[in-house]
């Protein structure tokens, strides 16, 4: 199947300060055009070998392809975590007008 040039990112933070702070910093710089805050989620992970749950805010980052490279280096640049999750998934499909806004609102 192909895919578009966008990509879901999904990442969470401790707190919606944080979620706020970091939505508002990707944004700003053009690493994405628009990112969704989901707030009151639950994550049970293990870390360093205990099992660990603590809630959590899920962004859902909206970027590009060619946004990736810098979205991987600056998110763990700004997030409090020692390894925060940030995961992308590909968009196969989407509204070409959505699409086409999405790559307009990203750095290039």
């Amino acid at each position: 199947m192909e895919t578009t040039p966008a990509l879901l990112c999904l990442a969470t933070c401790p707190d919606e300060a944080c979620a706020a702070s970091l939505a508002r910093a990707l944004v700003g710089e053009g690493l994405a055009a628009c990112v969704s805050r989901l707030p009151m989620t639950a994550s049970v992970y293990r870390w360093q070998g205990e099992v660990h749950e603590e809630p959590e805010v899920l962004l859902l980052i909206k970027t590009t392809r060619e946004c990736w490279p810098r979205l991987k280096e600056r998110l763990p640049a700004l997030h409090p975590y020692d390894t925060p999750e940030l995961i992308a998934l590909p968009v196969s499909d989407g509204l070409p007008a959505y699409l086409a806004w999405l790559a307009a609102e990203t750095l290039r």
